[in-house]
């Protein structure tokens, strides 16, 4: 469990993954987002495919702030073979941190060979990189929740992430079960999909269990750290 209570804002910023994924961004958004992810000393800089990589590298290549990206973004219906080759570009582009959303429709038809298998094909892929299952537990029941994160760690990714982002977010019951199922493992728990208010959800979800937090509103809710510590929220600075 994060100790908050030692964490100033700079500190706080490695616990937030930084992402600009609306369908209208462009150029200018994607070299802003970079900018600010440094400034915030986030974790990493999510766009929405490798298409954008090559500029994030330009931005950040010199930083400590992971060059990411999602794939197979937002629907994770490809085939595992384009979700692979997808990765491949990534990593070739420069991308330290991938994102894979795994094919829901497999899971809940319980076809668990399909979706293990492309968590194979997608680590074999990532080469080495920091990888992400993405599940977007809105569409789950309790239970497929919970076969997506025994196959995120029979496989061994990195880590198993709530929602792209895109639709519903997680409720907290869903990212227990999430922090419940992968408890005896190396796999650590990322939540996306926070939603209003996000600075007090987010937050709340940390002090639950996750590692990680995805979202454009990263600043805003590093920001609130203050305010958050004023009304009792989190607990008080003792660094």
């Amino acid at each position: 469990m994060i100790d908050l209570k030692k964490l100033t804002k700079w500190d706080a910023g490695k616990l937030f993954d930084y992402a600009i994924l609306p369908k209208d961004t462009d150029e200018e958004a994607i070299r802003n987002g970079c900018r600010e992810a440094k400034a915030y000393n986030c974790a990493a800089f999510y766009s929405s495919s490798p298409y954008w990589t090559p500029i994030v590298v330009e931005e950040l290549g010199d930083t400590d702030v992971n060059i990411a990206t999602g794939i197979s973004f937002p629907f994770g219906s490809q085939p595992s073979a384009v979700k692979a080759m997808e990765t491949e570009m990534a990593v070739k582009a420069g991308c330290t941190c991938l994102d894979m959303v795994i094919n829901i429709g497999a899971l809940k038809d319980k076809k668990y060979d399909v979706v293990k298998q492309e968590l194979v094909d997608f680590k074999n892929a990532a080469q080495g990189r920091m990888t992400k299952g993405i599940l977007d537990v809105a569409f789950l029941t309790d239970d497929e929740i919970k076969a997506g994160c025994e196959l995120i760690k029979e496989v061994g990714l990195d880590y198993a992430k709530s929602a792209t982002g895109q639709f519903e977010g997680p409720t907290m019951e869903q990212v227990l079960i999430m922090k419940e199922t992968i408890a005896d493992s190396n796999v650590k728990l990322k939540v996306s999909g926070v939603k209003f208010p996000r600075p007090q959800n987010a937050w709340a979800f940390i002090m639950a269990g996750a590692e990680l937090v995805g979202t454009r509103a990263a600043p805003e809710i590093i920001d609130s750290m203050d305010q958050m510590r004023e009304i009792g929220l989190l607990p008080p600075y003792e660094g």
